[in-house]
């Protein structure tokens, strides 16, 4: 905490969140690019396991052998893989395993939602451009750390690098853009935040194909060209996210878009006409029981989509390559390789419902309400997860990935959502903050999801149940999760007026704007006009190749 505030201090008059307080005329349109600018750098965080396999072999390839080296135990107090694990952080003359690597994408998680949750105070005073730059310096320095570590084979310095720094980059990056967002459109909360999140989930879609292409153009014979590929998107990323940083601009105390008022019709009477300070939000039932709506959402859904590939092998077997009569006990090499790049077809498919499902239901809930998008999300994820073992049963596997393609699409659509649900539950003057605190729901579903998930696993093959059998009991499982989480979201009300902070409406446009009803202040006249479509342009030509590489890869399942 105190070494960010010192950044911010030491940081000049320009980057003050006064400075960035919009004048009459801007465009709130060319604040969704500059989100996206942010948030498709930082979701590369969900495709670094393209790196695994490459980074599993520099020492082999380095000194020609054919099968990556491995690390021996070291003489410590802990055994198995968390000895091999030791002498890895620090050993020069052997490969690191996935296992090793890992890690990293366990830091990324733990620390996005810690520091989200620590230094979302410091955002809202400092504003979102600060905390853009900071983002970036963390995101892309901790890729050139991560850089060093893989030139000199260091394993603690992409831990410390990418896991820990660029970990506290992402908090900052993530929450940033969400905070803003839902000041410039209380009319639409849900798209509004549904864009920048889509960003995240759509940040891999984008960066996994640029990784293979880098990689590729930097490949020797004796190296797999991972470090100079961080410097290049590091070098990149730096840009995109600095011009994201630097066009934030915040609305003035009060603002609200021209003709606009605040919807008083059923769907909208969870709405909170006012704001609740950041101390006293996690005081109320509302917070905790929001915490717990996610915190179920999330479990359920990473426990499926990050098992999504084996669980697919295991449970058609030779199905997914058109052969029945093989199961996944008997296959051999090759046909590990063909399950393997149908399955990753698949995974790349729900990855592009993930991304969807963050704009559409997010939409959708501006018109339905909160509560009911996530009674939707937990009645219909009920009825998808509970129907998974009949189709696993009738080998039904055109269905089976239909129901994953929607369940990929609720949990997007979870994570979208709730940042304008606590809009309206607490107002939007300290949303940012407030929902940097509630992400430790995240950080906790990212241990408690894939734990039960892998814990059932492991125990149904060590009874020697049949591998297509293996997800029964884990479908059932994640169905109460949902069941929890359902009755959770029922018993969620609008809060109660005492915690609402007393004032009275301020603003820079001062009595005459107060006088007129008019708390517009000449901003946002021009609509969607030519500056902001070059400004979606920007981002919006990488994500349709992203789409597109997604779309091509996946398609390779239907040949």
């Amino acid at each position: 905490m105190a070494s960010t505030s010192a950044i911010a201090d030491l940081s000049p008059g320009w980057l003050d969140k006064a400075a960035t307080v919009a004048k009459p005329g801007f465009n709130r349109w060319l604040v969704p690019p500059a989100a996206l600018a942010i948030h498709l750098c930082i979701g590369m965080a969900y495709g670094f396991s393209v790196f695994w396999v490459p980074l599993g072999r520099v020492v082999a390839a380095a000194t020609g052998a054919p099968k990556p080296i491995a690390c021996p135990g070291d003489a410590t107090t802990f055994g198995g893989k968390l000895a091999i694990t030791g002498h890895a952080l620090f050993a020069t003359d052997c490969d690191w395993t996935q296992f090793d690597l890992g890690w990293m994408y366990t830091l990324f998680f733990v620390l996005l939602g810690s520091s989200a949750a620590i230094w979302g105070g410091w955002l809202e005073r400092a504003g979102p451009r600060k905390a853009g730059l900071v983002s970036a310096l963390c995101w892309c320095g901790g890729l050139v750390i991560s850089a060093y570590g893989v030139y000199i084979h260091q394993l603690w310095l992409m831990w410390l690098g990418s896991g820990v720094i660029g970990g506290i980059g992402l908090g900052l990056g993530y929450i940033s853009p969400v905070s803003t967002l839902v000041k410039w459109f209380p009319d639409r909360r849900g798209m509004a935040t549904g864009m920048a999140i889509m960003g995240f989930g759509g940040g891999a879609m984008i960066g996994s194909p640029l990784a293979n292409l880098l990689m590729a153009n930097f490949k020797t014979p004796t190296a797999p060209g991972v470090w100079q590929t961080f410097l290049a998107m590091a070098a990149v990323y730096f840009v995109f996210m600095v011009g994201g940083a630097l066009s934030y601009r915040v609305p003035p105390e009060g603002w609200q878009p021209s003709g606009w008022s605040p919807p008083t019709d059923k769907a909208h009477a969870m709405i909170t006409h006012g704001n609740v300070a950041l101390e006293d939000a996690h005081k109320t039932p509302q917070f905790w029981l929001i915490w717990i709506v996610l915190l179920m959402n999330v479990s359920a859904g990473i426990g499926v989509i990050g098992a999504a590939a084996p669980m697919l092998q295991e449970t058609f077997g030779g199905a997914l390559f058109g052969d029945k009569s093989v199961g996944f006990a008997s296959f051999t090499d090759d046909h590990r390789k063909l399950a393997g790049a149908v399955a990753g077809g698949f995974v790349g498919l729900f990855s592009l419902f993930n991304i969807a499902g963050r704009f559409f239901w997010a939409s959708l809930s501006d018109k339905i309400g909160r509560k009911a998008t996530y009674f939707v999300f937990f009645i219909l994820g009920i009825l998808c997860y509970g129907s998974l073992t009949t189709l696993a049963g009738m080998s039904a596997l055109g269905f089976f990935a239909a129901v994953i393609c929607i369940i990929a699409s609720m949990y997007g659509g979870g994570f979208a959502t709730v940042p304008a649900y606590l809009a309206d539950m607490f107002g939007a003057r300290y949303v940012g903050a407030i929902h940097g605190r509630l992400l430790t729901a995240w950080s906790t579903a990212g241990i408690l999801g894939p734990v039960l998930v892998n814990y059932l696993h492991d125990t149904r093959v060590a009874e020697k149940i049949p591998r297509e059998h293996i997800y029964d009991t884990i479908f059932y499982a994640l169905v109460a999760l949902l069941v929890i989480g359902l009755v959770a979201n029922a018993l969620i009300r609008p809060v109660d007026s005492k915690w609402l902070i007393k004032e009275a409406p301020t603003g820079p446009a001062g009595p005459a704007a107060a006088a007129t009803g008019d708390m517009s202040f000449g901003i946002d006249r021009g609509g969607f006009n030519l500056f902001a479509l070059i400004a979606w342009s920007v981002v919006g030509i990488p994500i349709a190749w992203g789409v597109y590489m997604t779309v091509l890869n996946a398609a390779k399942i239907f040949h």
